[in-house]
């Protein structure tokens, strides 16, 4: 008739109204969970809690219109986040299941058992351990209110066989890992045939939550109160018990008997609502909403949508904090490579630039992190004049003994005359001795420049090491084939100094600065003894001019020394810190050209580690703030 049929199209559009209201809640905490908020902050959310055999599977097939993995034992062995979805009447069933990198969809109900129990086994085993990873299951029907929960295993004490002895505990802490949560509401089931003080569920909810102020209980299988106990259930039912601001709610869903019975859930939950209707001592709760599955389900969806709509700005705030805090502790990172595959090569071009100029620097000013560059070649250059220096004794001695004893030297010169050849060698001998020092020398200033070098490169790509292996191996290259390219040099030089050369002038102005001349005045003046013979010993070395070669050739090394004291300082400043500078330089920044660039940018030290971290932390916090904020 038609009072009837506007009376059911008013219902339907109430019904609109009231999904179009709540829906969009529900969908920002899925959003939000679905972005991976929950690393960073609680979400409000319902968590199902009840001892085995408790009748919470019940409740969620009823809830969900499906049927759960049912049995002895524990049965729900993960954390199952059920989303409920209601859509308009005539649109199709299909489900989602989700967990680590799988996600399976199907159309079929009576699959929802085998593709929970397949998660299970992959997640905690094929066994009867438990796991506290996450299946998500969303169940998309017309015949489903707008409602997420969270469904926990059921609270043993006694371990069965194959379980491990601490199995009570684990379950423990996996269920109080989310009832302890303040933005989490606690569904307690409890069966109405036992003593509803002593469960362990209500136990755990009252101990992180002493006030009752976010714990609704569910009181399951009222059909099998014993005659008389009925008043004692509307004690509880009236909070003279256990206390909860909440409440409670009781409903009578499918047993194993209605199972093995073929009785489906929409029987069973028209049953459920002929049962309270006719029940002696509950029938009026039925007026006042407080029984049966159908009040269940838009009590629980109006406490969840008013609870997220109260923890909205308590989410706000807390999501403004972390943002700070993300952002202070990225500063302390230092800025990392780009996400976005296009600016990843002008990246790259930037650092080797940066990298590039602080190899200019390095060569230009020497300036470095500790100290100066240059601070650490004089030492190793003042080595090498002081071993000149030094060698300057050797040799004088060297000069004078070959005077002193030239008659073991002496060729077929006459008396008073000297072999230049013999003099030439000894100097020859002298700078070939010069080669070994020479070389380790080299080898010091190569190592002091390389490290530096090294350390700079480490300085600028601390957290790339492709990068940095590639260039460390362009460092080696290139100081080896310098240091080759200065040990030739050096042969050459020392072989240039056995030519035994100068210019006159040079050589003149070296005798003057040694006052050469005051001592061949002064050797000049010595008289001859005429009281003598005239070819007496005594007046033959009067005539024999080897006297002063010693001081000549002494004045000749001094020229030797200046050069060698200056050249080979100049030449390795050239070739293994100027050149070789220059030749990285180059070489560093043909790395960009078809390079793979991300493998070069690819990060995998600590402080990279974390700066990615904390940048999917910013997304993720800065989505979930732009997702509250149009629900605001």
């Amino acid at each position: 008739d038609l009072p009837n049929i506007q009376a059911s199209r008013e219902e339907k559009r109430k019904g609109r109204r009231k999904t179009s209201r709540v829906r969009p809640y529900i969908e920002m905490i899925d959003y939000l969970r679905h972005i991976g908020i929950e690393k960073d902050l609680a979400l409000p959310s319902i968590a199902v809690v009840g001892d085995q055999s408790s009748g919470k599977s019940s409740v969620l097939e009823a809830l969900s219109g499906v049927a759960l993995p049912r049995g002895s034992g524990i049965v729900t062995r993960c954390p199952l986040e059920l989303k409920l979805r209601k859509l308009e009447a005539g649109t199709g069933w299909g489900a989602v299941i989700s967990y680590r990198d799988v996600q399976e969809t199907f159309t079929n109900p009576s699959q929802v058992e085998s593709y929970v129990r397949k998660a299970q086994n992959m997640l905690a085993g094929d066994g009867v351990g438990i796991c506290d990873e996450l299946i998500s299951l969303e169940i998309t029907s017309p015949d489903v209110c707008n409602l997420t929960l969270i469904d926990l295993p059921g609270i043993t004490r006694v371990p069965v066989k194959g379980q491990p002895e601490d199995i009570g505990d684990q379950i423990r802490r996996l269920i109080l890992k989310f009832i302890e949560k303040k933005e989490t509401i606690n569904l307690v089931v409890v069966p109405c045939n036992v003593d509803i003080a002593t469960t362990e569920a209500l136990r755990m909810a009252q101990g992180v939550d002493p006030h009752g102020t976010r714990t609704l209980a569910i009181l399951t299988k009222p059909d099998l109160v014993d005659k008389g106990a009925e008043a004692d259930i509307l004690q509880i039912m009236q909070g003279k018990v256990v206390p909860l601001k909440k409440g409670y709610i009781i409903v009578r869903c499918r047993g194993q008997s209605d199972i093995n019975e073929n009785i489906s859930l929409a029987e069973a939950t028209r049953l459920e609502t002929e049962f309270f209707r006719s029940h002696n001592h509950f029938s009026y709760l039925l007026d006042e909403e407080r029984v049966t599955t159908r009040c269940l389900a838009n009590r629980l969806t109006k406490d969840l949508v008013e609870h997220i709509k109260a923890s909205l700005p308590s989410l706000t705030e807390q999501i403004q904090i972390r943002l700070s805090t993300v952002r202070l502790e990225l500063k302390n990172y230092g800025q990392g490579p780009p996400l976005e595959p296009g600016k990843k090569g002008p990246y790259l071009s930037k650092r080797l630039l940066e990298f590039s100029d602080q190899i200019s620097d390095l060569c230009r000013t020497g300036a470095k992190g500790e100290g100066n560059l240059y601070s650490l070649l004089r030492p190793v250059f003042k080595q090498w004049e002081c071993h000149l220096r030094d060698s300057k004794t050797s040799f004088r001695d060297a000069v004078t003994e070959l005077t002193e004893n030239y008659e073991a030297y002496r060729g077929r010169e006459l008396i008073t005359f000297s072999d230049y050849s013999v003099y030439e060698l000894l100097i020859q001998t002298h700078v070939q001795a010069l080669r070994l020092p020479a070389m380790e020398t080299l080898k010091i200033i190569r190592g002091i420049v390389q490290n530096e070098f090294r350390t700079m490169c480490e300085f600028c790509f601390p957290n790339f090491p492709n990068l940095r292996y590639k260039i460390l191996n362009q460092i080696d290259d290139i100081h080896s084939k310098q240091e080759a390219k200065v040990e030739k040099r050096i042969l050459e030089y020392l072989s240039m100094e056995k030519l035994v050369y100068t210019q006159d002038p040079v050589f003149t102005q070296k005798m003057v600065d040694f006052q050469f001349v005051e001592q061949q005045q002064e050797y000049e003046s010595v008289c001859l003894d005429t009281g003598e013979d005239a070819t007496s010993p005594k007046n033959c070395a009067i005539f024999d001019t080897r006297k002063l070669t010693p001081e000549k050739f002494i004045i000749y090394f001094e020229i030797v020394y200046q050069r060698l004291a200056d050249f080979l300082p100049m030449l390795m400043l050239l070739f293994m810190l100027k050149e070789a500078a220059v030749m990285l330089r180059a070489e560093s920044m043909d790395l960009r050209d078809g390079a793979d660039v991300v493998k070069l940018l690819t990060e995998d030290s600590e402080a990279g580690r974390k700066r990615a971290e904390l940048h999917q932390r910013m997304e993720r916090l800065r989505q979930a703030q732009e997702r509250i904020s149009i629900n605001l």
